[in-house]
């Protein structure tokens, strides 16, 4: 396989002049001109000042595409706007833009259905329900966030609606219940 096209650059955190304001780090498109994204999908690998690594999206502006900075990674590489950060992108190939968890794949593997409805998701709603799913990061809990994520998809036709799905799988892992 291919090693995936990445570069490295420097950038400065940047306020936004919206409301709310964002914190972002910006940089000219022709640095990711080889990563030849197809459309509005820009999934990278994002590596901050060598030690954050997340899946990230890259948001266009004119010339620059951009990268936000929420309070806890700004916090965790301790920066704050006007400072100088390292970052490494290297192009998302997975088949979602972010790690399938491992429970959610075996779910997958053992409902054909539920697997059909799932990859019929637009890739935004894939990652949603992924991240939900991730979002423990109790073993147990993410195989019942992934059961039932699956069993909402399959009773509502494959509709997914972001609120219902993350309120049933908050209730499934609360422990008020018995499944």
């Amino acid at each position: 396989m291919d090693t995936p096209p990445s570069v490295k650059f420097e950038s400065t955190v940047e306020p936004t002049d919206s409301t709310p304001v964002y914190h972002i780090l910006r940089f000219p498109k022709s640095l990711v001109a080889s990563f030849e994204f197809k459309g509005n999908l820009r999934r990278v690998i994002c590596i901050l000042n060598g030690t954050e690594r997340f899946n990230c999206a890259l948001f266009p502006s004119k010339e620059s595409y951009f990268i936000t900075l929420n309070k806890k990674m700004r916090e965790k590489l301790g920066v704050e706007v006007g400072d100088v950060v390292a970052v490494e992108l290297e192009k998302d190939v997975s088949k979602y833009g972010m790690p399938l968890p491992a429970e959610f794949a075996e779910v997958l593997k053992q409902d054909q259905d539920g697997e059909s409805l799932f990859n019929a998701l637009s890739p935004g709603n894939q990652r949603l329900m992924l991240k939900l799913v991730e979002f423990n990061k109790n073993v147990d809990k993410r195989i019942i966030r992934s059961l039932v994520g699956i069993e909402i998809l399959k009773s509502s036709d494959g509709k997914f609606d972001y609120r219902t799905v993350h309120d049933a799988m908050r209730v499934a892992t609360s422990g008020n219940i018995a499944l």
